[in-house]
């Protein structure tokens, strides 16, 4: 009887539960939400609720992967922010590259937000 599969079990369930711990703790929201199937407005209204928080940007990446189009980069959060665009739903999303977080969210196309909503 050869333990290898069962020690890749054990192993593999150790690493993801080590993995989403720390989820847990930055944003439970963020481990909740991709627990359950949402509609796109429930995602969007729990970006719009997460914005400025770490983790949001991968948040937005997993809800709307492949659908973003970058349509404009202006000064912001830690320096620059990137305006991308979700032409399915026609909403503009606010993206702060250098703390992974959402800063702005606005419906239609945005190219440039007002500079005290990306600060």
């Amino acid at each position: 009887m050869k333990l290898t599969p069962l020690i890749t079990t054990v192993a593999l369930t150790g690493f993801l539960t080590v993995w989403e711990a720390p989820l847990k703790v930055i944003n439970p929201a963020l481990v909740q939400a991709s627990a359950q199937e949402l509609s796109v407005n429930q995602k969007i209204e729990l970006i719009t609720k997460s914005k400025g928080q770490f983790g949001s940007g991968d948040q937005l990446r997993r809800f709307f992967f492949g659908d973003l189009e970058p349509i404009g980069i202006q000064a912001g959060g830690a320096g620059h922010v990137v305006n991308l665009y979700n032409k399915a739903n026609n909403v503009t999303f606010s993206y702060c590259s250098t703390y992974d977080v959402i800063v702005a969210v606005k419906k239609g196309k945005v190219a440039k937000f007002d500079p005290s909503e990306v600060k």
